[in-house]
Formats: C-alpha cells, sequence, structure tokens
C-alpha cells in the first residue's frame, strides 16, 4: 500500500473518532470522564495535524470520510445509548471502537512493508495512542 492510501485510511479514522468521542461527550454528564474524552480528542487533533502536514508535503488532500460512515458511525452511538448512557456503557463502546482501529492500523503496517517511515511513525503514533486511550478508558468501566 502506498502512503497517501495509508494517510488516507489514518485520515479517516481520526475523523470517525473524533466525531465519535463528540457524540460520547454530549451524552455524559460527568465532568471527569467529560475530561477524558476531551483529552482524547486532543490527541485525534495533534494526528490529524501531522496527517495534514503530509498532505501538504506531498501536495495532497485528503479524502473525505465517506457519509454511509458517518451515518452508520452515528446511528450505533444513538443506538448504543438509548437505555444506557453510563460512564461504563460509553467507555465500552469507545473501547471497542479503539479496538477496531488497533486492528486496521496493525494489518495496515502488515501489508505496507513499502510505506516511508514517516508514514509508518505517523501509523504508529495512531496504534499506540488507540491502545492508550483503552488504558485511560479502563477506569471508567
Amino acid at each position: 500500500m502506498d502512503d497517501l492510501t495509508i494517510l488516507n485510511e489514518i485520515h479517516k479514522g481520526v475523523c470517525m473518532g473524533k466525531d465519535s468521542l463528540a457524540m460520547v461527550s454530549e451524552k455524559s454528564t460527568n465532568a471527569n470522564f467529560k475530561d477524558e474524552l476531551t483529552y482524547q480528542y486532543n490527541q485525534y487533533q495533534q494526528t490529524e495535524n501531522r496527517i495534514n502536514q503530509k498532505f501538504e508535503e506531498i501536495g495532497q488532500i485528503p479524502d473525505d470520510t465517506p457519509m454511509k460512515e458517518k451515518i452508520m458511525g452515528w446511528t450505533g452511538i444513538q443506538f448504543n445509548t438509548l437505555n444506557d448512557k453510563s460512564n461504563s456503557s460509553l467507555s465500552e463502546m469507545l473501547i471497542q471502537g479503539y479496538d477496531m482501529g488497533i486492528i486496521k492500523g496493525v494489518k495496515l503496517l502488515n501489508q505496507s512493508p513499502e510505506a516511508s517511515n514517516q508514514v509508518k511513525d505517523i501509523l504508529n503514533g495512531f496504534i499506540a495512542f488507540q491502545e492508550n486511550s483503552i488504558e485511560r478508558l479502563k477506569k471508567f468501566l
């Protein structure tokens, strides 16, 4: 897989993650939990800044996240929070999303030995961020 494809995949994951955190934050009334979500949102923003900088360097712009995926994410959060908006339930939902992101990221790494070191570094950072986020959310389960 080439650098542009990998960057677009990471960008899509960042956008979906930021959207999910914003939606989940609206569902919570716990200040500590909201602070954690804000922290994670800011981490996503830092990753997005790195990706956008790399896109600029190569003279490209990131692809938009398909509307279908955005709608599916929104619908999933709305459905999963109908009966339970507890920190535990919200954390579990986010952890499952992070797990999917880690799997996708590791697959990208394994399928892209020819990727540049800069792009691999961004991807490894994104995977590490998601792993750390899971650990930080565990206290809310």
